[in-house]
């Protein structure tokens, strides 16, 4: 019950920090300020800007990307299911040594036998090229985005903003 309401403080300082700033679906995709920058120097000050305004939105579309990885890749979803599982199993049904037939059992060995079988379970799983290929396609919508939406008007009086 105490890791429960940790995953939910985090939560909600998550929501209060970051998901705070999400600006609205017709700003994010409004295809009229869509242009090719210019040159180098006018593509690094777009992304640069609009890593900062809309920073709340690509956090959103990071965690969709990767619950959609976790969710398409069948064997990293059971592998984690099975080590989380079997984590929490372990602790709330067997938090005292059992005794079966002439052997005790510790939690010690049921964590054990748990990373035994899970540790390699996931690791054919491809948890690795799953993570870099989050991180790529992340990468590449977010640069592709942040590069071709011109600022809006607010993005002139950011810099004065920042002088006062």
């Amino acid at each position: 019950m105490e890791m429960l309401l940790k995953v939910t403080d985090a939560f909600k300082s998550l929501r209060e920090t970051r998901l705070s700033g999400l600006r609205p679906a017709t700003e994010f995709f409004d295809f009229q300020r869509i242009s090719r920058p210019a040159d180098m120097n006018q593509a690094t000050s777009r992304i640069s800007y609009n890593t900062r305004y809309f920073s709340g939105n690509y956090l959103l579309i990071i965690v969709l990307l990767g619950v959609y990885a976790v969710i398409t890749n069948y064997w990293l979803l059971i592998s984690l299911i099975f080590l989380v599982g079997g984590f929490a199993a372990i602790n709330k049904f067997a938090p005292e040594a059992t005794q079966f037939g002439d052997h005790t059992i510790t939690q010690k060995h049921l964590y054990t036998g748990l990373f035994v079988i899970g540790i390699p379970l996931f690791w054919w799983a491809g948890p690795f090229g799953t993570f870099f290929g989050v991180l790529t396609g992340s990468a590449i919508l977010i640069l592709c985005h942040a590069s071709l939406l011109e600022p809006g008007v607010e993005s002139d009086y950011a810099s004065i903003q920042d002088q006062v």
